[in-house]
């Protein structure tokens, strides 16, 4: 832990943690409602990345009647909130608000049916929905119980996670300058285990991950003539085949990496060579220093293998879009999840697994002059019916069988996910703000 972040001292006895989290959850009932509200209308009114306008003003309108300073349009549609109470520490809180280019398949009465303009479907089949709802949740409950807890809660809608653009550009539009570097910063997910199980994972949880784009250039000729071109599809396949080398030969056998060619367009006709071939790749580490190595083998090899074919110019490789490794800060990791196991019971923790998937929440621990502290588990919302009827004995093997992000049959449990989501969110912000005053009997 930085040292210019002192985290404040576990409370124990009829002022600590459960203590605080009963009077602050008490209000849950009462909350419950409008949570459930937000997230119905989010599931079913999902905005793409970088649109999340409608969104970003349903989660503001919330955060100021519940009493919170709010700025909008912070790198993108942007939602800050801030709620100060006295001296204590900062914590910021935050929620992704963006949904995917997937089309629906559910069923469920809430089912979305947007399209784009362009005829793209758009559903929310990642949880987003259930983790800005929860946190307008959470931000109520907090604003309805200020004499359970001292210090500022600072909460962020943030948007275009999915395109991992959306937490660089808050954080370039001056997230920590105008508002207050935070003390820690928390951030949840959904997951396919079952309602009410959290897995929390020191150290890395997530793969850092990078998008890259590579456009080859070639020379067109007519099919039936290839000795006339420097065809763009042959020297895509070779690229391809030998991106494979960089896991097998280039990272020791025992780093995770992945790189995945997903996307390979050239030409438009059987007997057309095209001038042109443009492939999309994904690159997923678990370490930093890897990444920029596969990175960097990236482009050695697209280059070497666009020269050895006599190309008549050298290619485009550009890195769309990254993210590092999401690191979760040992001290602060293992004061959410002891809070989480005093407030759900210690069986509702499972053992935490690295996930290949990956986010741009690590973009918050990036401090103007040091690291910031974070902290990022996952939340159970597999209806229990669904988790009883799936295939296993072990949480591994049955997440295996069920639907997950960005799935389009993806559909958290309501009710479980949304109450469970909220009294998670809460819990660890209680466990890293002061505590306030106990009350008095009358």
């Amino acid at each position: 832990m930085n040292d210019a972040h002192p985290q404040p001292p576990v409370e124990r006895g009829p002022s600590g943690l459960k203590a605080r989290a009963r009077r602050v959850l008490a209000h849950l009932d009462a909350v419950l409602p409008d949570v459930d509200s937000l997230y119905g209308d989010l599931h079913e009114h999902p905005e793409l990345s970088g649109h999340e306008a409608r969104t970003a003003a349903a989660l503001a309108k919330r955060l100021e009647a519940a009493g919170y300073t709010v700025s909008r349009d912070i790198g993108g549609h942007g939602v800050v909130g801030l709620l100060r109470n006295g001296d204590g520490p900062t914590v910021l809180l935050r929620g992704d608000m963006d949904a995917l280019p997937v089309e629906e398949r559910t069923g469920l009465p809430y089912a979305s049916h947007v399209r784009t303009k362009d005829g793209e479907p758009v559903m929310h089949a990642c949880g987003h929905d259930v983790h800005t709802a929860c946190l307008a949740g959470t931000a109520a409950l907090l604003a309805r119980s200020r004499d359970a807890w001292r210090g500022t809660v600072m909460v962020v809608g943030q948007p275009a996670e999915e395109t991992l653009q959306g937490a660089r550009a808050m954080m370039d539009a001056g997230l920590y300058a105008r508002f207050g570097t935070p003390d820690a910063v928390l951030g949840q997910h959904t997951a396919p285990l079952p309602v009410g199980a959290f897995m929390h994972r020191e150290g890395v949880a997530m793969m850092g991950s990078a998008s890259v784009r590579i456009r080859l250039f070639g020379r067109g000729a007519h099919g039936a003539q290839p000795e006339l071109s420097v065809d763009p599809v042959v020297l895509g396949a070779s690229v391809v085949l030998r991106l494979q080398t960089i896991v097998s030969r280039e990272v020791p056998p025992l780093e995770p990496a992945v790189v995945t060619v997903g996307h390979f367009q050239a030409g438009s006709r059987a007997n057309v060579i095209p001038d042109e071939a443009l492939l999309e790749v994904t690159v997923r580490t678990a370490d930093d220093a890897v990444q920029a190595r596969v990175l960097a083998a990236i482009e050695r090899i697209v280059k070497g293998e666009a020269a050895a074919a006599g190309a008549p110019k050298p290619p485009q490789v550009e890195v769309m879009a990254s993210t590092p490794v999401n690191r979760n800060d040992p001290a602060l990791l293992r004061r959410v999840r002891a809070a989480h196991a005093e407030w759900f019971g210690r069986d509702a923790l499972v053992p935490g697994v690295l996930a290949t998937a990956s986010e741009d929440f690590p973009r918050f621990a990036q401090g103007p002059e040091h690291p910031v502290p974070t902290a990022y588990w996952f939340v159970g919302v597999t209806p229990p019916h669904a988790w009883s009827a799936a295939p296993g004995t072990t949480p591994q093997q049955k997440v295996t069988h069920l639907p997950g992000p960005h799935s389009p049959f993806y559909a958290p449990d309501r009710a479980g996910s949304l109450r469970k989501g909220c009294e998670s969110l809460t819990v660890a912000a209680l466990s890293c703000l002061h505590g306030g005053e106990a009350p008095r009997d009358h």
